[in-house]
C-alpha cells in the first residue's frame, strides 16, 4: 500500500510513527515545504533567552529514515480524484491512503494587522519581540488574542497568556516592570473559558494581582502602527502581540474539497474526510465534530493523527471497525517561573495553579518530546 502524509507538523509526525507502526510494509511518502519541524510550544522563551531559534529547529532526515519515509519537498496546491491525487508545484502525486496534517492558517482580515507581531507564526516573530522588548526603555504593552468566529476551536490563546505572563516576569527581573504598561485585550468578557469554567477567574485573577490592564468584551475593528482599536475604544501601544484565529491551509480555499463554515477541512468522528475515500485529517487543518472547548495545539493533534494513522490502515485493510478520538485539552500555561497545569476532558477540568515544578516539566517535556526525532 502507498499511503502519503502531507506536513511536517506535530500531527504529520505522529501520523508517520504510527502508520509505520500499524502497516510496516507500507510504502510512506511525506510531502511538506520543508524537512523540519519547528517546536512551537518553547518559542515562549524566546524573548527571554531562556532558548534559541536554532535550539527549537529539528531535521527530520535522521528521523525519516529511521521509520524508512521517503519525503518530498513541496507546496501541496490541491487534492482531487476523491483523494488519490495529490497535486503539488513539484508534480502530482498518486496514493491508495491519504493523511492531511498541513497545517492551518491565520485569518489575517483586520485592516493594519500588518503592524502586530503574531507569535506563533514562528521563530522569527518571537526572535522580534525579544529584538524589540530589548530595545525599549519603557512604553505600552497590548497583548490579545482573537477567534474564528465560525469556528469556535479555531483559536490559540494559551501561548498569548505565556506571553503576556512571561514578559512580565521578564521586566521584573531585569527590574525595569515599573517603566511598562501591560493591557491584555480580548473580545471575551472571559478569556480562557474555553479551557474550564474556573480558568477566567483564576487568569484574571493573576493579571491584577501582576498589574496588567484589561480592555475586554470589545470586538476587534483594526490596528495602527501604534494603536489597537475595538467597538469599545483604542489602546495605545508601543508593541503590539496578537493572535487571529485560525482557518484552513491555503490550498484548501479554492479547492472542491469539504470544508467547514471557518473554512477547515471538514471531518467526521473517525477523522475521515467528507466526500473522500481512505483520506484522513488531524491537526490543524481539520473541523472535527465535538465540544465547542476542543483545542488547537499540539497534543490534541498528536490524539488525531494517531485515529488516522489507525483508521485508515484498517480501511485499506478491508476492515470496518474504525474508532473515534478522544476530546482532551491538555496543556502548561508558563509564566516563566511557575505554571499552571490544566486538563480538561468530558468529565470536567483538572487544574493545578501556579507551580514552580511546572515551568520545569515543561521544559523537561520539550527535551523528551524532541528526543524521538533527532
Amino acid at each position: 500500500m502507498n499511503i502519503v502524509i502531507l506536513g511536517s507538523g506535530f500531527a504529520a509526525l505522529t501520523a508517520v510513527k504510527k502508520t509505520r507502526k500499524e502497516a510496516p510494509d507500507a510504502n510512506i511518502t511525506v510531502i511538506a515545504p520543508s524537512k523540519e519541524l519547528i517546536y512551537l510550544p518553547s518559542i515562549i522563551w524566546i524573548p527571554s533567552k531562556i532558548r534559541k531559534g536554532d535550539d527549537l529547529k529539528i531535521d527530520m532526515t535522521n528521523f525519516f529514515k529511521r521509520q524508512n519515509v521517503d519525503f518530498i519537498q513541496a507546496r501541496v496546491t490541491d487534492i482531487t480524484n476523491k483523494g488519490r491525487t495529490v497535486h503539488t508545484d513539484n508534480g502530482d502525486f498518486e496514493n491508495d491512503g491519504l493523511i492531511i496534517a498541513s497545517g492551518g492558517r491565520f485569518i489575517k482580515k483586520l485592516p493594519g494587522i500588518e503592524h502586530v507581531i503574531t507569535p506563533c507564526e514562528g521563530i522569527l516573530a518571537a526572535e522580534k519581540i525579544k529584538d524589540k522588548l530589548d530595545s525599549m526603555t519603557g512604553g505600552t504593552i497590548a497583548i490579545g488574542f482573537g477567534g474564528n468566529p465560525k469556528e469556535p476551536s479555531a483559536m490559540r490563546g494559551g501561548p498569548m497568556f505565556e506571553f503576556l505572563f512571561g514578559i512580565d516576569t521578564l521586566l521584573r527581573r531585569q527590574g525595569r516592570r515599573d517603566k511598562f504598561e501591560i493591557i491584555f485585550f480580548n473580545p471575551a468578557e472571559k478569556p480562557g473559558l474555553r479551557l474550564g469554567a474556573k480558568v477566567p477567574d483564576l487568569i484574571l485573577g493573576m493579571m491584577a494581582k501582576k498589574d496588567i490592564k484589561t480592555h475586554l468584551g470589545h470586538k476587534m475593528k483594526a490596528f495602527e502602527r501604534n494603536k489597537v482599536i475595538t467597538e469599545g475604544g483604542e489602546i495605545n501601544a508601543d508593541l503590539i502581540l496578537f493572535m487571529p484565529g485560525m482557518t484552513g491551509p491555503a490550498w484548501a480555499q479554492d479547492s472542491e474539497i469539504a470544508k467547514s463554515e471557518g473554512g477547515l477541512i471538514k471531518a467526521n468522528a473517525f477523522c475521515q474526510v467528507e466526500g473522500m475515500e481512505k483520506t484522513y485529517v488531524a491537526g490543524d487543518s481539520g473541523s472535527f465534530p465535538g465540544p465547542d472547548w476542543q483545542p488547537k495545539q499540539a497534543h490534541a493533534a498528536d490524539i488525531q493523527a494517531e485515529a488516522c494513522s489507525r483508521n485508515l490502515v484498517t480501511e485499506l485493510n478491508g476492515k470496518e471497525d474504525l474508532e473515534t478520538f478522544k476530546h482532551e485539552l491538555f496543556c502548561i500555561i508558563d509564566t516563566l517561573s511557575h505554571g499552571i497545569l490544566i486538563k480538561r476532558t468530558d468529565k470536567g477540568t483538572f487544574m493545578l495553579p501556579g507551580l514552580r515544578v511546572m515551568h520545569f516539566a515543561k521544559r523537561f517535556f520539550e527535551t523528551l518530546y524532541l528526543k524521538q526525532y533527532r
